[in-house]
């Protein structure tokens, strides 16, 4: 990154040289993942704004094979935890351990540890075991007998719930479905690209052929370098009034929060550097509305029966909250 960092702002020629970078960690784990580049845009959105991606799929769709193709891209580390009811929180985050040999008690870090963490079927865990990947997701630390333990940066959590099979699960509370900046579905590949992955000597899933195109230290200065693109007060009014609109609205019991809210504003940040602009718009809202927010939101028992979803919502408050218009200059 060579622009000044003293900037107020995100610069043009910042903004330019990020989009740059992104382009290529896009098309680097397009070489495993095929035919899905609108999900890996979330998830690198996910990785430059320091959130977290829920995949709600069936299994099969290379969910796994996302997770590990991001880190290769980003050259750093994947773990993979397969979510269980017997599964104990230092399974996840590691534990202290006695070394007879000097007497020594020592930290051995869990699967956390890693710049992407994939979760599978993460509603299978019990309440205290999810409680503990909370921790990690919201303060990057973990705490051990005292002690904290920071996680590497960037930290990546890709967890995933199958919608199908909901047997012996645990349905994940809001406040922890709060954490995931997005949520989004890989689903299955259309025709052309579905032949593709069947096609002998096809590199779908083969997450050795995905170059490394940048670092974790990378990641993280224009993540923080993001933090500085402008986003207009218009806009800051629009998204507040979203979120009052979601509250107002008679079908739900709990509207987008603030927490949500201010989430919104910081993929809004990526989104557009993304599309190399270094301001956000209103499409760059009604855009990302439906993954930051929909999940953060929880209808009445009876919105829920009538089959309302809170994608309706959301659709609702976008219809009737009018867009800031550019003014004149």
């Amino acid at each position: 990154m060579t622009a000044a960092a003293t900037s107020p702002w995100a610069t043009e020629s910042e903004v330019a040289e990020f989009r740059a970078v992104r382009e290529r960690v896009a098309d680097a784990v397009e070489v495993a993942v095929h035919g899905k580049r609108h999900v890996v845009d979330l998830c690198l959105l996910a990785v430059f704004a320091g959130g977290h991606v829920l995949l709600e799929d069936v299994p099969g769709t290379g969910k796994t094979t996302l997770a590990r193709a991001v880190a290769a891209s980003l050259g750093g580390t994947a773990r993979r935890v397969q979510f269980t009811p017997d599964l104990l929180p230092s399974d996840v985050t590691g534990t202290t351990v006695f070394h007879p040999a000097d007497g020594s008690i020592r930290f051995r870090p869990g699967p956390v540890f890693a710049n992407v963490l994939l979760a599978d079927e993460v509603n299978r865990a019990a309440a205290k075991t999810q409680a503990a990947l909370l921790e990690v997701m919201e303060e990057r630390t973990v705490t051990v007998d005292g002690t904290a333990h920071p996680v590497p940066r960037p930290f990546l959590v890709v967890a995933t719930q199958n919608p199908v099979d909901l047997d012996g699960t645990y349905r994940l509370p809001e406040a922890q479905l709060d954490r995931f900046l997005v949520r989004t579905a890989l689903g299955y590949p259309d025709s052309e690209h579905e032949l593709d992955v069947l096609r002998p000597g096809s590199t779908a899933g083969d997450v050795d052929d995905v170059p490394t195109v940048t670092d974790p230290e990378e990641v993280e200065r224009w993540s923080a370098a993001l933090a500085r693109l402008h986003v207009a007060e218009p806009i800051l009014r629009y998204v507040r009034e979203l979120g009052a609109a979601t509250r107002a609205d008679d079908r739900v019991r709990l509207g987008a929060s603030t927490r949500g809210l201010r989430s919104l504003v910081r993929a809004l940040q990526v989104h557009a550097a993304a599309q190399g602009r270094h301001y956000v718009v209103p499409s760059d809202v009604q855009r990302l509305a439906e993954p930051v927010l929909a999940h953060r939101m929880m209808l009445t028992r009876d919105a829920a029966l009538a089959g309302h979803t809170t994608a309706d919502v959301l659709g609702a408050a976008l219809e009737q909250v009018p867009a800031p218009q550019p003014t004149a200059g």
